[in-house]
């Protein structure tokens, strides 16, 4: 048999496994999503348009059963849905839940909260607008750390591309104290202070208090500093986690009982991150890896599908590949 046929039966037989196992425990597909508005620039492809995420909606309410994150799926009998969003921006509020409750479709929002009700961006849209925005820069940003110094050109947008494209995925894998000294470092280089530009900005305090209030809206933790949850030691993990259920449960005044890891990854948490979200209390915990989940899926470790600003045909043909996945 020609090698070139082997990964093509394995995923034949990979798909006619899912099949069967679907007719037996018919499978939830938990979606993720971050944002809906329209962006002049999205780098990180988070933001979904509100017209493809109104068409998004009604297909599903159409197709298929929606259930709540934080139900209990035990009882599911044909395959369902469930939507969430991560992080808290501003837009959530603004411009998801109208059609959310337009279309009458329950959704759970994990909320990062070092920068609910502050003038600061999360820190991936902050780094874009200091190496990518429309300013003037120096020819070269070094950067100086407690275990390496490194130098980038930039008196190019070329260069600056790179820079942002190299700086991203080290700045993802570092602590938050660590990572606050590079953005220092690069607001100096750009002569710049820190803001919130008002297409980034989080949520207010107000604002999270109005989401929640929504009959369809369910909150739920996702750290202070949206950290890499791997890269930190079991304290501040707990800190991580802890905090956040605390602050959001008492600015909304009830109890918070699921979290998201952030990024989510299997490389971005760890066995002992688990541990630390059970003995908070949660009752579940969402990660970023796409599968299905079904009656045997860890609680704390429940996969979802990353959403883009697909139109609807491209998410048709997504949703029929979530379900053999």
């Amino acid at each position: 048999m020609p090698d070139s046929l082997i990964p093509s039966l394995e995923a034949m037989a990979y798909r006619t496994k899912n099949r069967l196992v679907n007719l037996f425990d018919p499978p939830v597909v938990v979606l993720l999503y971050h944002r809906v508005t329209s962006l002049p620039s999205d780098p990180q492809l988070l933001a979904v348009s509100p017209d493809n995420f109104r068409a998004h909606l009604q297909f599903l309410k159409n197709n298929f059963t929606l259930v709540r994150f934080e139900e209990n799926w035990a009882k599911v009998r044909k395959p369902a849905i469930a939507i969430t969003f991560d992080d808290g921006y501003a837009d959530n509020v603004r411009e998801a839940l109208p059609i959310l409750e337009e279309n009458g479709i329950p959704a759970t929002f994990f909320v990062s909260t070092g920068t609910v009700g502050t003038q600061e961006e999360f820190w991936w849209d902050e780094l874009e607008h200091l190496i990518l925005g429309g300013h003037d820069f120096p020819d070269r940003f070094v950067l100086i750390d407690s275990s390496f110094k490194q130098d980038w050109p930039t008196s190019t947008a070329t260069e600056r591309q790179v820079l942002f494209e190299e700086i991203q995925p080290l700045m993802r894998n570092i602590a938050p104290q660590r990572r606050e000294n590079w953005l220092r470092q690069l607001r100096q280089w750009v002569k710049m202070e820190v803001r919130a530009c008002e297409f980034h900005r989080a949520m207010t305090v107000e604002e999270l208090q109005q989401l929640a209030r929504s009959k369809w809206v369910t909150i739920g933790a996702h750290t202070v500093t949206h950290s890499v949850l791997s890269c930190l030691t079991t304290e501040e993990q707990r800190r991580e986690i802890m905090e956040s259920k605390s602050q959001l449960e008492s600015w909304l005044g009830r109890e918070i009982s699921v979290f998201s890891y952030p990024f989510g990854k299997r490389k971005d948490y760890t066995r002992e991150t688990v541990d630390l979200c059970r003995e908070a209390g949660f009752l579940k915990a969402a990660a970023n890896f796409p599968a299905q989940a079904h009656r045997w899926t860890d609680q704390y470790q429940i996969p979802r599908q990353l959403v883009r600003n697909w139109q609807l045909d491209v998410l048709r043909e997504n949703l029929k590949r979530f379900w053999i996945s």
